[in-house]
């Protein structure tokens, strides 16, 4: 076959649109010279999508049909708005062209090609909901006792199932590195998994994990359905390569392999989604597997300031592996970016909330403002503050924190020490018992009302002859926890009796991401340490959260939406926050042990994935930078914290540092702020925004509490 030559026919003297004038040279240079296997490193800001964009255009205006173009994205927001864009310069819709995520555009060929890998072109795509019932019957079908230890929930079978099949790992392999106290139900998981294939190849029907390893399946297997596709994909464009998996890749290279005219674009410096088998050493080894390949870099950024990103290139330097690249700022300058150490969580919350007011009378909208964190549990103490003063906000990458459902299972077993007629409160408990379904909890509720709250939590007092069975077990069990929890009398207390007492295998068995849900209920006892009473601590807690519903109803809302509710401040964690930029943003929580995660430590480049997301969450920010941090955690027990290690690595003089001093009021704080130049004044903030000026000092980093 003779080799497409790209250079030959292009003549940018042909096109309409004038990309000299709509590009600058760095994007230029791709959109011109990229034929053959290309690298582009597009750091954050840096018009990654209107790259690709352009070059697609270039492509059709150079006589490429659309239907020799194949572009793989990682959303269908990024495929719509791409071809949305393409539309927008050509002034017509590149119709027949092959754009949309890996999974639409395997599903689009296996339409065509689906008897090679055993399936009818008919085939039913199931959702996760979906593959969650198939594989509790294949638990079923298997006679599995699943009350004789807490057995993996369907929800966690199907992330073992699925991370195995994207990471390329057997399902042995994957308990041992995702889920090790599992390790003695490996061989009952491997004949799970076996029925789950069986029962979807009889059924003819597929997840979405099947759309990839068919493809590639098909790929592999069939040379002759290989070598027409890749003759037919002259031209490959893949968005956000760092986030690719194996299985994509290899996707990539099969269809690649006729005329080599692959062009991947994304950040190594951006790549965290190992959780998701997201693999960077497909970006990292990039040049190894195409030894011809075109490196490009972009590092011209047109969002942040010059002060922001000096402070994440100094970030990012320290990562071993990755390609090195300075991003460059086109914006003007603006302030340096905040770090802020606290007392404790309170503290922290007040300020981030101070400030957040602040920043909207000066005009600021809410809607430009985020706060950007670790995990969602880290967030919890800004809630109760951001509800304390009717501040509205947007929590994405989950549910407000007193909805999520660990946190309402512990307040379950609060409101049964607290009053124990609460059935709503015992049906909840007692449906996490193994072997308790909906009827045998409705009878227990029914009986517990006949006796005496002192009797039921008697030491002495024994209902196995009362329920017999599994149901006498499971009461028993409950009550046992329940006794615990009155030995410890306070609320912090007794949310720790509950994880210590089964609740912390019951999450583990139910929850693919357990380890996270234990840290939202750890931050949970943290804050009920200054509560003494139960019943003043639920009251509390109740009255935030219906403080949230009802301000939600108040603007006419049954949830808030952001289609509804413009102008909403942003919590979100920093996966979510990706590819999204706000004027100003705070990221909170930065203590060693929590950013980077303890976890994270313990698996292979897992720091240096650590230190990409913090480079993520600095490079979201357009003009304000805040980095805030606890001093200390706790009330009852205080326990002194360290920064994180990555604000520890920063130079001085990236960072203007603040430092807090308690007020006389419970809800006021005063900043005080340390400029680098000797002829500005130093800000001090007090709770109203009011800024007075103050003769010039400097306030050293806080590295120890004695400088508190």
């Amino acid at each position: 076959m003779k080799e497409f030559v790209l250079q030959n026919r292009f003549d940018p003297s042909r096109c309409k649109i004038d990309y000299r004038k709509e590009l600058n040279e760095e994007q230029l240079d791709v959109v011109l010279n990229g034929d053959g296997p290309c690298l582009v490193l597009a750091g954050a800001g840096s018009g990654k999508t209107r790259t690709i964009t352009y070059r697609v255009a270039y492509l059709i205006e150079n006589g490429i049909s659309p239907q020799n173009i194949l572009l793989l994205t990682f959303t269908n927001k990024a495929s719509r708005e791409m071809l949305g864009r393409v539309e927008g310069l050509l002034c017509t819709y590149p119709q027949g062209m092959y754009g949309g995520t890996f999974h639409s555009i395997a599903n689009r060929l296996l339409r065509i090609y689906a008897p090679a890998v055993g399936h009818t072109s008919n085939f039913t795509i199931m959702d996760e909901e979906d593959a969650r019932a198939l594989i509790k019957s294949c638990v079923k079908e298997l006679s599995v006792d699943t009350t004789a230890r807490r057995f993996p929930s369907p929800a966690n079978l199907h992330n073992i199932i699925s991370y195995s099949m994207n990471a390329s790992l057997s399902i042995r392999d994957s308990v041992q590195k995702k889920h090790d106290s599992f390790w003695d139900l490996i061989p009952t998981i491997e004949r799970i998994a076996e029925l789950y294939e069986t029962r979807k190849a009889t059924a003819d029907i597929v997840d979405f994990d099947d759309l990839l390893l068919l493809l590639r399946k098909l790929l592999y297997t069939n040379p002759v359905v290989r070598d027409r596709l890749a003759s037919q994909f002259q031209y490959i464009l893949v968005d956000e390569y760092q986030d690719t998996n194996t299985v994509q890749a290899d996707i990539v290279r099969q269809l690649a392999s006729v005329h080599k005219n692959v062009l991947v674009v994304g950040d190594d410096a951006q790549s965290i989604y190992s959780f998701r088998a997201a693999q960077i050493r497909n970006i990292l080894q990039f040049p190894d597997a195409y030894p011809e390949a075109k490196t490009f870099k972009l590092v011209t950024n047109y969002r942040s300031s010059p002060e922001i990103l000096s402070l994440a290139n100094a970030v990012i330097k320290q990562n071993k592996d990755q390609f090195k690249k300075d991003l460059r700022a086109v914006c003007a300058s603006c302030e340096k970016p905040n770090l802020v150490p606290a007392a404790n969580q309170f503290q922290e919350a007040q300020y981030i909330a101070e400030q957040i007011l602040s920043l909207r009378d000066d005009g600021m909208a809410l809607r430009n403002i985020a706060v950007l964190f670790r995990g969602s549990f880290q967030a919890q103490a800004l809630e109760f503050e951001l509800a304390k003063r009717d501040i509205p906000y947007d929590f994405r990458g989950g549910m407000k924190f007193f909805q999520r459902a660990h946190i309402k299972d512990v307040v379950a077993h609060l409101r049964i020490v607290a009053n124990p007629k609460d059935e709503l409160a015992w049906s909840r408990v007692l449906g996490m018992q193994p072997g308790i379904g909906v009827v045998s909890a409705t009878k227990i509720v029914a009986k517990l009302q006949t006796y005496d709250p002192t009797v039921l939590f008697d030491p002495s007092s024994s209902f196995g002859p009362i329920f017999p069975g599994k149901s006498g077990q499971a009461f028993e069990a409950v009550l046992a926890v329940a006794r615990k929890m009155l030995v410890g009398k306070r609320p912090t207390n007794m949310i720790r009796s509950v994880i210590s007492n089964g609740y912390c295998d019951y999450l583990e068995a139910e929850y693919p991401d357990f380890m996270e849900r234990l840290d939202d209920l750890e931050q949970f006892a943290l804050f009920a340490e200054p509560y003494d009473d139960v019943t003043k601590f639920l009251e509390e807690v109740t009255l935030t959260e219906d403080h949230t519903a009802q301000a939600s109803l108040r603007a006419g809302r049954e949830r808030p939406t952001l289609s509804d509710a413009p102008d909403r401040l942003v919590l979100t964690t920093i996966h979510q926050a990706k590819g999204l930029e706000w004027d100003a943003v705070f990221v909170m929580g930065l203590l060693d042990g929590k950013f980077p995660h303890q976890r994270a430590l313990d698996e292979e480049g897992g720091l240096e994935e650590e230190r990409r997301l913090f480079y993520v969450a600095t490079t979201r920010a357009r003009r304000h930078l805040f980095l805030t941090y606890p001093i200390s955690t706790g009330d009852d027990t205080l326990m002194f914290t360290q920064p994180s290690q990555f604000l520890q690595e920063l130079p001085d003089d990236l960072v203007e540092q603040v430092r807090l001093r308690p007020s006389s009021t419970p809800y006021m704080l005063n900043a005080t702020r340390s400029r680098s130049h000797d002829d500005e004044p130093t800000i001090v903030l007090d709770a109203l925004g009011e800024r007075k000026p103050v003769k010039p000092m400097t306030v050293s980093f806080l590295r120890n509490v004695d400088e508190l």
